[in-house]
């Protein structure tokens, strides 16, 4: 991340090093570089979150970043295209995919009205899907493991 500004997010999720990822945990057990995915909960302060972290995070490299904007009962997603963060919308479903972490859905209405069993199902059913099942074998081919899930 920078050295004039260190977010800390409320979730994020990196692809191992080995795989291609452009983050690892440090020896101090922090985050060095920046992680594929970050999620932050803005409750109070979305403006915060919504320029100041997401410049911090483009600057930084972070490949998606997902911003639940619980008092505007909103979800904004957002993938790095060239420098650039550019909205990414639910597909035809209303649902929210990762471009980097394939089979990773979101149901943002569900989330938003605190539906959590409606949430995890979608996240089983991303898991379940067959674009999931060739990530997660793509990974174990790159580290020479036979199922690495």
């Amino acid at each position: 991340m920078e050295l004039t500004s260190e977010p800390q997010p409320d979730l994020l999720l990196l692809i191992d090093p080995a795989c291609g990822g452009q983050a690892q945990i440090g020896e101090d057990g922090y985050v060095d570089a920046a992680p594929e995915l970050v999620v932050e909960v803005a409750v109070s302060n979305a403006s915060y979150d919504l320029h100041d972290k997401l410049n911090a995070y483009r600057r930084s490299g972070v490949r998606e970043y997902v911003v639940h904007r619980v008092l505007d009962e909103e979800v904004d997603w957002f993938v790095l295209e060239g420098d650039e963060f550019r909205p990414h919308s639910p597909g035809e479903d209303g649902l929210f995919r990762s471009t980097i972490f394939p089979g990773l859905w979101l149901d943002a209405p569900a989330l938003v009205r605190g539906d959590l069993a409606s949430v995890l199902a979608v996240v089983g059913q991303g898991a379940a899907s067959p674009e999931h099942a060739a990530f997660v074998k793509h990974m174990a081919e790159i580290r020479g493991t036979e199922n690495s899930e």
